[in-house]
């Protein structure tokens, strides 16, 4: 499966929807927790997704191919929020998780 990151911006909405998305909420969680219907959370879900190429089909999670996309392209908030540390990442002398795995 392709992704392009990005095809086009995403809007403060969609990306509150998936950040939350991230945060492993449901779609009717991030109704109650915007004040929106889950209709709209999900065509919000399709909308972003088609933002970043991803097709439905019945071997795909969109959900989860949606989050890693976002995740790649807008940082990690969602593990960030664990508070704890993956393999791959030190922290720097003023605290901030640095990736040592994609060091240029």
């Amino acid at each position: 499966m392709d992704i392009t990151i990005q095809l086009r911006e995403l809007t403060p909405f969609e990306q509150l929807v998936l950040d939350r998305l991230c945060d492993g909420m449901t779609n009717i969680a991030i109704a109650r927790e915007t004040a929106h219907t889950e209709k709209v959370i999900e065509n919000t879900v399709s909308r972003s997704a088609k933002a970043f190429g991803i097709k439905s089909d019945s071997d795909t999670n969109i959900r989860v191919l949606l989050a890693l996309a976002y995740r790649t392209h807008y940082g990690d908030k969602a593990f960030d929020k664990l508070n704890t540390d993956c393999l791959h990442h030190s922290r720097s002398a003023d605290g901030k998780a640095i990736c040592t795995r994609h060091i240029e």
